[in-house]
């Protein structure tokens, strides 16, 4: 066995995880992509980067997707020597090649699409990347990501719940009746560590029994197509967005705005990028509540996660 000459090209869709009330559960692939290219060669490491995280491709080995690429290769090494093969060793080179679209540091996904690009990459080039299935797959992103919700629906697309047990992440996929929405893309930045950092150890209990049943009514509102009235009353979220309101107050007040006009709107991830469900013709008449300096982007959800668009030893649908 030896590394396949060709590269593989590996697209990865942006997620928005919480979607208000839904806090480190559930994620919703979006039609926004990130394009990395990897190939194994001689000798050396070579990066380029166009678009987000340019400024980063300097890297070297320190490189998000390098690493993920190493321990990949490290994994799949030890499920060979253990099944029906032998290690490779990590490759003499890589030359790495990045298309990003996805925002960074704005609520996203990008940090999950580079994580999940790096594993699924890895896999197609691996003469036994098919010992790493789905479920190691999600273990792995997950271990790396820190929590599963925003890696389970840039593996698997559409609308993700995903949760805990002591075996590791699971996650389950369903189909979203909700086809598109609408992204609003400040210009300002916000690392997840922070955000995270403003959340309180303890929350009332009204305020955790309320993100419960709205949580539930939300799912059944995304996969029944109960209409705007209901997704309105179940995209309310008493236990992240105000605690983190302070460090993106225009992201919170974007979301009191479209709520107020009837919008049901959220905050992206960690944000600051505000998610509302509904279409750009809508937002059109809804100038006074959005105002100035958002980057609207009309997305549809993706159906798809990340996939293997050609090259590799195993190039998957």
């Amino acid at each position: 066995m030896r590394w396949p000459n060709e590269p593989v090209l590996v697209r990865t869709p942006a997620t928005s995880a919480n979607l208000g009330p839904g806090f480190d559960s559930l994620g919703l692939a979006l039609s926004l992509y990130d394009d990395v290219e990897v190939a194994v060669t001689g000798d050396g490491l070579s990066i380029e980067v166009d678009g987000e995280g340019a400024e980063v491709a300097d890297r070297g080995d320190r490189h998000l997707i390098v690493r993920v690429l190493r321990r990949t290769f490290g994994v799949l090494d030890e499920l060979a020597e253990a099944g029906p093969g032998h290690a490779l060793g990590q490759p003499k080179g890589i030359r790495l090649r990045c298309q990003n679209r996805i925002p960074h540091s704005r609520g996203l996904g990008s940090s999950s699409a580079a994580i999940v690009a790096g594993i699924v990459a890895a896999r197609a080039l691996h003469p036994f990347g098919e010992l790493l299935d789905d479920e190691a797959a999600l273990r792995l992103a997950t271990d790396i990501e820190g929590h599963p919700d925003n890696v389970a629906p840039c593996l698997a697309g559409g609308l993700t719940i995903a949760w805990t047990t002591p075996d590791g992440p699971k996650l389950v996929r369903l189909e979203s009746q909700v086809k598109r929405v609408m992204a609003f893309v400040p210009e300002q930045r916000l690392a997840t560590e922070r955000a995270r950092g403003l959340l309180p150890e303890t929350v009332p209990h009204g305020d955790a029994a309320a993100n419960a049943g709205r949580a539930a009514l939300l799912i059944a509102a995304l996969t029944g197509g109960l209409g705007d009235a209901v997704l309105l009353d179940a995209t309310e979220d008493r236990l992240h967005q105000d605690y983190r309101a302070p460090a993106m107050p225009g992201s919170a007040e974007l979301v009191a705005g479209l709520r107020a006009a009837g919008v049901p709107a959220v905050i992206s991830g960690a944000g600051p990028t505000v998610l509302a469900f509904t279409t750009a013709s809508q937002v059109d008449s809804m100038d006074s509540e959005v105002g100035n300096g958002w980057h609207e982007h009309p997305l549809d959800v993706a159906s798809r996660g990340a996939r293997v668009v050609a090259g590799g030893a195993q190039v998957r649908p």
